[in-house]
C-alpha cells in the first residue's frame, strides 16, 4: 500500500503517475522485446502485425494513429517487415493514391505469435489481480488519457519563478 503525500512539491519520483506508468510500461516492453526476439521480431514489429486485417490489409495511413506512432517510425518498421518477408504492399482498388498493407504467411505467423503473448500476459495479470482492482486501473488509466488527449491539462499552468542563487538559503 502506497503512502502519499499532501505536498506535491515533495513528491519522489516513485509517487508521481507518470514515472509509474513510465517503468510499468518500460518491463512489459522489456519482456515482449524478449518474447519476440525468439521468433526474430520486435514488440513495435509485434503490435504493427496485430492491426494488420488479415482479411483486406490495411491502409499504411490508418496504422500509426491505431499504434501512437509517427509516420516515418512506422515507415521503418514496414520497410523492415518487408524486408524480414512478414507483409506486402498493394495499392488500394478503390483509391490507387492508397496502399494497403497484407500479411503474408510468415507475417500470419508472427501476428499469432504476437496474440498468443499478449493473450497469455493479459491472462497472468487477470490470475493476480481482482477484476474489481483491474477495474479500477482501467478507469483510472482511460481518465489519464482523456485528460492528456483533451489538451487543456495545461491551460491554466504558470511557471513559478526560480529562486535565485543569492536568495536560496
Amino acid at each position: 500500500m502506497y503512502v502519499y503525500r499532501t505536498s506535491i512539491a515533495a513528491m519522489t519520483p516513485e509517487e508521481t503517475v507518470d514515472y509509474n506508468i513510465k517503468v510499468a510500461w518500460h518491463a512489459i516492453s522489456r519482456m515482449y522485446n524478449t518474447q519476440a526476439a525468439k521468433h526474430d521480431i520486435t514488440t513495435s514489429i509485434g503490435f504493427v502485425l496485430l492491426n494488420i486485417d488479415q482479411e483486406n490489409g490495411t491502409p499504411a495511413t490508418k496504422i500509426a494513429p491505431l499504434l501512437g506512432l509517427e509516420t516515418r517510425s512506422l515507415t521503418r518498421i514496414l520497410r523492415s517487415m518487408e524486408e524480414k518477408g512478414l507483409i506486402y504492399k498493394q495499392a488500394d482498388t478503390q483509391d490507387k493514391r492508397s496502399v494497403r498493407i497484407f500479411l503474408t504467411e510468415e507475417g500470419l505467423r508472427g501476428k499469432e505469435i504476437s496474440r498468443q503473448t499478449v493473450r497469455h500476459f493479459n491472462l497472468k495479470v487477470r490470475d493476480k489481480i481482482p477484476q474489481s482492482e483491474l477495474t479500477v486501473f482501467f478507469k483510472v488509466v482511460s481518465q489519464i488519457t482523456g485528460m492528456i488527449e483533451g489538451k487543456t491539462l495545461y491551460d491554466d499552468f504558470k511557471l513559478k519563478p526560480l529562486r535565485s542563487e543569492s536568495s536560496a538559503v
